[in-house]
């Protein structure tokens, strides 16, 4: 399986096409703009909505859950890359995110 890393994603600019496997919940609290959400608990049966673009960078919260999706897009005739590190490395790197301000109590 392909894989990559935040940095080396970012530098392809706005043409690639990221699908983000993590929950409804996560991305509620920091996110990409441009990604697709296609969460990990529906992804098998929400396949089909899936961009016809390739390769799909696949992005979750640290790299695991991506790479499993990966290899199967990969099993399934598609081009997929694993971004490593997922959304923390991309946070941590300082590259851009949106964060939902989750007002105080």
């Amino acid at each position: 399986m392909r894989e990559i890393d935040v940095t080396e994603l970012a530098a392809l600019g706005d043409g690639a096409v990221i699908v983000d496997v993590r929950e409804p919940d996560e991305l509620q609290r920091v996110r990409l703009a441009s990604a697709v959400s296609i969460p990990l608990s529906r992804f098998l049966e929400s396949v089909g909505e899936l961009p016809d673009a390739e390769p799909l960078y696949v992005l979750c919260h640290s790299g695991g859950r991506s790479a499993r999706v990966a290899a199967y897009l990969e099993q399934s005739g598609r081009e997929a890359v694993n971004v490593r590190g997922g959304i923390t490395a991309w946070a941590e790197a300082g590259l851009p995110v949106v964060r939902d301000e989750t007002p105080d109590a």
